[in-house]
């Protein structure tokens, strides 16, 4: 499935989320949801997704450019 171009799991999974967040622990990267506290992974994908700035904007120039091709 394709979303503004973008492959679906690149673009609404956790790492692209504002709440992403890494720690770095002795047993190696911790990676969380800051907003629900949970332990994530990158590819992971849930329904709050919030695009990090720079995902936002290649969203808007992949919208427009769909917009122009047609």
């Amino acid at each position: 499935m394709q979303a503004h171009g973008f492959s679906r799991w690149v673009v609404d999974a956790c790492a692209t989320c504002i709440h992403y967040g890494i720690q770095k622990t002795d047993k190696g990267l911790y990676t969380y949801c800051q907003r629900l506290g949970y332990e994530t992974k990158p590819y992971y994908q849930f329904r709050c997704w919030t695009p990090k700035p720079h995902v936002r904007i290649l969203m808007e120039k992949e919208k427009r450019k769909e917009g122009s091709d047609e």
